[in-house]
């Protein structure tokens, strides 16, 4: 059976940029399992895989576009102390939510100095170029209760 729309896929992969650092893996874990077409993998992987087998072994390369999409310096602000309310300073690399004009955004903190924290709202492997090396486990057809509410 081919990996189709709303079929689900079960893979192992390591996901590595493209000077090979490893940056995820399913290896010595359980595989992914996904919905085909539901969009919860990034397009070009789920794009990579469309029509695969188990027991296919490929690797594809990912650009930011149909990964994590583009960096945007927009996302990163230079923002003053004053504007965090907590009585903590944050640590550079930190997790904050930070509440914008289009919602909830989650940020990092990448620099901290006497007067300013700067944050940074892209998605760490924006921008990146990936490799992934994928190993379809298995392909089957989805259930009614999986197509309705997912996997």
């Amino acid at each position: 059976m081919e990996i189709a729309h709303r079929r689900v896929a079960t893979v192992h992969f390591t996901l590595s940029d493209t000077a090979g650092a490893q940056i995820a893996t399913t290896r010595g874990h359980d595989p992914l399992v996904y919905m085909h077409g539901s969009g919860s993998i990034i397009r070009g992987l789920e794009e990579a895989l469309e029509g695969r087998s188990a027991g296919d072994t490929f690797t594809v390369e990912i650009p930011p576009e149909a990964g994590f999409g583009p960096r945007h310096d927009g996302l990163v602000q230079r923002l003053p102390r004053s504007v965090f309310t907590g009585s903590a300073v944050p640590a550079v690399g930190e997790k904050l939510r930070a509440q914008t004009e289009k919602g909830p955004l989650d940020v990092t903190v990448t620099a901290l100095d006497a007067d300013s924290i700067t944050v940074d709202g892209n998605n760490p492997l924006a921008g990146r170029t990936l490799r992934a090396e994928v190993e379809v486990v298995g392909v089957r057809v989805a259930t009614p209760q999986e197509i309705q509410f997912g996997l």
